[in-house]
C-alpha cells in the first residue's frame, strides 16, 4: 500500500512546502504557477515535481486576498447546452484561452432563482469579471450585480438601464423585422408559435405583435405559446395547434429555429406547400436553417461576436479603459430563404 503524503505540522501542503521541496522561493513558485513564461523550462519541470509529490492545490481564496480579485470569469447563462448560448460560450472562451484567466461557467436554467443563488456563490470568490445573459435580473440579482465590485457585461440583449455594460441585440426589432417581410412577402394570416416563452422570446413575441397590428392583421387566435422547453417535436404539436385553431393560416413567425423546423417537417408530413401555401420564418438562424428543404428564412444574431465583444469590453474595463458607450447594439440580419419566397 503506498503512504500517504505528508508534510511537517500535518494538514494541506503550502506554497511555502513546495518552495522548501523544489529549492527556490516562494515568489519563484507563485511566478511559475501563475505566470509559466516568466520562469525557465528547467525550472517549471523542477517546480512541477514538488507540486506533484506533494499533492499541492492552489487556494484561489489565498490568491484572491493577495491580490483583491481572483483570476476568474463569472459567466452566467440559462443553458450549457443550447446550441444559441454555446456559440456565445465559445467566444468568450476563445478570447479568454490565450490569457491567465479561469472560466467558471454558471447554469441559471432560466431561473431567476438560480441566478440569484449562483451570484452570491460567486461573489465573495472576487471574479476579475461576470458576464451574464439577459437584462431581467431580479431585484436580488441586480443588487448582487451593482455591488460586485468588477465589471459586468450583460449579454444577449440590450436595453436602457445597463448594471455596468451590455453588448447584444434588441429582440423586439428582430422580432417585427421578421414579421413586416412575411407581410411584404404577401403573408396575412401570420403565427406566432413560441415555446419556453422567456423574456427574450417575449419581446420576439411583442415585436410580432406591433408588426401585425401596424398592418392591421393582429388576431390573438393566431398567437400559440407554451411554457414547455423548446424542442423540433414541440414544433410539430405547436404548429398542428395553430392550424386546428386557424385553418387559414398562411405563415407562422416561431421564436426559434427548432419550432421553425417542426413546423416545417409537419408541412411536409401534411403535404403543405411550402412557401406556396405557408411561408415559415425562424430566429437565431442555426445551420440547419441553410440547409434545410426548402431553406429557412431566419433571424441571424451575432452569438459568437457576442461572446467575445463581451470578454473585450471586461478586459478594458479591468485595465481601467471603460467603453464611452456601456451599451453595444450589434444588431441582427434577417436570412431570407426559400420558405419565405412566395
Amino acid at each position: 500500500m503506498t503512504k500517504p503524503r505528508s508534510r511537517r505540522g500535518g494538514g494541506r501542503p503550502t506554497i511555502a512546502d513546495v518552495a522548501r521541496k523544489a529549492g527556490v522561493g516562494a515568489i519563484t513558485v507563485s511566478r511559475a504557477l501563475r505566470e509559466p513564461g516568466r520562469v525557465s523550462e528547467d525550472l517549471r519541470r523542477q517546480i512541477q515535481a514538488a507540486v506533484d509529490e506533494l499533492g499541492y492545490l492552489p487556494d484561489p481564496n489565498a490568491r484572491a486576498l493577495a491580490s483583491a480579485r481572483a483570476e476568474v470569469f463569472g459567466v452566467l447563462v440559462p443553458s450549457l447546452t443550447n446550441s444559441v448560448f454555446a456559440e456565445v460560450l465559445r467566444g468568450i472562451y476563445d478570447s479568454l484561452s490565450v490569457s491567465s484567466y479561469r472560466i467558471q461557467f454558471g447554469n441559471t436554467h432560466y431561473s431567476g432563482l438560480e441566478e440569484e443563488r449562483l451570484l452570491q456563490v460567486f461573489g465573495p470568490q472576487r471574479p476579475a469579471a461576470l458576464i451574464v445573459a439577459g437584462i431581467d435580473q431580479t431585484p436580488i440579482s441586480r443588487r448582487l450585480l451593482e455591488t460586485a465590485g468588477c465589471p459586468v457585461v450583460q449579454v444577449m440583449e440590450t436595453g436602457p438601464d445597463p448594471v455596468d455594460m451590455m453588448v447584444g441585440f434588441s429582440h423586439f426589432d428582430g422580432g417585427r423585422a421578421a414579421t413586416e417581410h412575411m407581410i411584404e412577402m404577401g403573408y396575412r394570416r401570420i403565427g406566432f408559435i413560441g415555446a419556453r416563452m422567456d423574456p427574450r422570446s417575449q419581446r420576439r413575441l411583442a415585436g410580432y405583435r406591433a408588426a401585425m397590428e401596424a398592418a392591421g392583421l393582429f388576431d390573438a387566435r393566431l398567437v400559440t405559446t407554451t411554457p414547455v422547453p423548446s424542442s423540433v417535436t414541440l414544433g410539430r404539436e405547436l404548429f398542428r395547434d395553430a392550424l386546428a385553431k386557424v385553418p387559414t393560416l398562411d405563415g407562422v413567425f416561431c421564436n426559434n429555429d427548432d419550432i421553425a423546423l417542426g413546423a416545417l417537417f409537419e408541412c411536409h408530413r401534411a403535404s403543405i406547400a411550402v412557401p406556396k401555401t405557408i411561408g415559415i420564418t425562424g430566429f437565431n438562424d442555426l445551420d440547419m436553417m441553410e440547409v434545410a428543404f426548402p431553406s429557412v428564412t431566419s433571424v441571424r444574431t451575432p452569438r459568437y461576436e457576442i461572446g467575445r465583444l463581451s470578454v473585450a469590453m471586461a478586459l478594458a474595463a479591468i485595465a481601467g479603459k471603460r467603453p464611452q458607450d456601456p451599451v453595444v447594439d450589434l444588431g441582427f440580419e434577417l436570412k431570407r430563404r426559400e420558405s419565405t419566397a412566395r
